[in-house]
């Protein structure tokens, strides 16, 4: 899939697509629905449409949320975009999947950027602001037997997410694949704020998938 991106859009680089074979892989009814947070160029929305799923793509960014419908036309598929953080603009809804590629480079700022570019990398000192709202709030907006998917930098905790999803009632908590290389330009970048400790040349890249029960066991 060759997508256009707008002035200002971040384009999908190699965890994106990480994600993008990983969505293919799971299976999905014909019923099936799907939600990509923080979508940018579209293209978890557009895979998991390809899919067979009805789909809807938040984001903070007009021109994302432009670049993704653009995308759609331009392979005649549907996409139902919103515009807002997380799950603020699916209040209510629930979905069979849920997938995202959210911002998780540390960064020098203390909170994300309210505009620019760096809106679709940068969250926070740890990295884990996007991230860790996107944990706290999946179990609520997935159908029973729904699932997650995540890929994030090990270097912003990979523990620290699969104990907060565990902790808001998902099974099957796991690190799907895990991907070794050098630091990408966008953290090798951060490293000369100082945000990312001089010394640390490799990190892996990880896909976690998690599941909402189908059943809820009493006690």
């Amino acid at each position: 899939m060759r997508l256009l991106t707008l002035p200002g859009v971040f384009a999908p680089i190699s965890d994106s697509w990480m994600l993008a074979e990983a969505i293919r892989q799971e299976t999905l009814g014909l019923t099936a629905t799907a939600l990509d947070l923080c979508t940018g160029s579209g293209v978890l929305a557009l895979t998991a449409v390809q899919c067979g799923a009805a789909t809807t793509a938040t984001d903070v960014s007009r021109r994302a949320l432009l670049t993704v419908q653009l995308n759609a036309i331009r392979y005649g598929l549907r996409v139902r975009t919103l515009r807002g953080q997380t799950f603020a603009p699916v209040h209510g809804e629930r979905f069979d999947l849920i997938v995202s590629n959210p911002p998780y480079v540390p960064s020098a700022r203390p909170g994300v950027p309210r505009s620019g570019r760096s809106r679709a990398w940068e969250a926070g000192n740890d990295g884990r602001i996007v991230l860790d709202e996107i944990c706290a709030g999946a179990a609520a907006h997935l159908r029973p037997g729904g699932v997650l998917l995540l890929v994030h930098s090990s270097l912003i905790g990979v523990d620290a997410t699969l104990y907060r999803l565990q902790q808001t009632g998902l099974v099957d908590v796991d690190v799907r694949e895990r991907v070794s290389g050098p630091l990408g330009p966008l953290m090798r970048a951060q490293q000369l704020t100082g945000t990312i400790p001089p010394g640390i040349d490799e990190e892996d890249v990880v896909i976690i998938r998690a599941v909402l029960p189908k059943f809820r066991t009493s006690t």
